[in-house]
């Protein structure tokens, strides 16, 4: 009697354990990973928000992971690495490089498993390597800056580019749109546009600092991402030349758009991250469900000045909490 009740109670154990185990695999649904470039900086934040707001609207069960610096290529391969070994439904990736990381894109695509590449360009066909790209048209954010330079010194002064990294392709088509619209005003003089300020605020500062004597020369200068922006504008700050040179940014922070405001920033170009993020998970969603999908999806890009700062329609753009 002992032993029959037992068993009784073990079978019950056993099918409630399978049943719970059932219920969890019907209801966790798709897993997609979303590896950013990084991790510390407000953009991959309004990211993430898109990202996890995909996830809950789509039912998908987003992991979200990256580098903690914009320079740690290795580490960026290893998480894809990481993904694809453990079958993950799909992989959202903000490529560090635009080439470092096309192998193991390839090795996704190999083991059946799709990547949606956004934020920065991957060298690979897209539709064949990876299977859509969702981001900002990177060439006319820096077009945009260009423009406003060159309005705001009436087509004639010298000019600062600080560039960001070798191989960030997001920053390079900035940096690359900036002058192409500069260079075609032969008043305008560029003073540097061959120096990196590396992945890190801190080494902006410091990049910054090694360029003082051209800053002192420039009527206006370019930053084409967030650390980028702020380490100017630190080193701006510290030497009384915030608000007394033309100063445009890339991508925005509460500090940037306090400094914005307060005049001393001219213009800040930025995207739509937390859109980016959504609209990523949503299309390797799709990918996954046989849906047709867009080869290209653009997120959309804005100047933002003092004008237009408080539309509607950029503060929803700027929000950073």
């Amino acid at each position: 009697m002992l032993m029959t009740r037992s068993l009784t109670m073990l079978c019950l154990l056993i099918f409630t354990a399978l049943s719970c185990t059932q219920e969890e695999l019907v209801d966790t649904g798709p897993t997609i990973a979303v590896i950013p470039k990084g991790t510390t900086h407000a953009f991959w934040n309004s990211v993430e928000r898109g990202a996890q707001k995909a996830g809950k609207d789509l039912g998908v069960n987003i992991v979200w992971k990256g580098p903690l610096k914009e320079d740690d290529r290795a580490q960026q391969i290893a998480l894809m690495e990481q993904f694809v070994s453990e079958q993950v439904s799909g992989i959202v990736l903000a490529p560090l490089d635009e080439k470092a990381l096309l192998r193991p894109v390839l090795s996704a695509k190999t083991n059946q498993i799709p990547v949606v590449i956004i934020d920065s360009a991957l060298e690979g066909v897209v539709g064949e390597d990876f299977a859509s790209f969702v981001g900002t048209d990177n060439l006319q954010g820096g077009r945009l800056a260009g423009q406003h330079a060159v309005e705001l010194l009436q087509g004639s002064g010298k000019v600062v580019l600080l560039r960001c990294m070798i191989g960030s392709a997001s920053t390079t088509r900035r940096e690359n749109g900036f002058l192409e619209v500069v260079t075609q005003h032969p008043e305008i003089e560029i003073l540097v546009d061959n120096q990196y300020a590396g992945a890190t605020a801190g080494e902006a500062i410091q990049k910054s600092e090694e360029l003082l004597d051209f800053l002192r020369q420039a009527d206006a200068i370019f930053c084409p991402n967030e650390s980028v922006t702020f380490g100017m504008l630190v080193t701006l700050r510290k030497h009384h030349l915030a608000g007394k040179v033309k100063f445009i940014g890339f991508d925005a922070s509460n500090e940037l758009i306090l400094a914005l405001r307060n005049g001393e920033i001219d213009g800040l170009v930025v995207q739509d991250p937390e859109r980016m993020g959504y609209e990523g998970v949503q299309t390797v969603l799709r990918h996954i469900r046989n849906q047709e999908i867009p080869l290209r999806l653009d997120t959309g890009v804005k100047l933002v000045t003092t004008e237009n700062i408080d539309d509607e329609e950029i503060q929803t753009i700027l929000r950073t909490d």
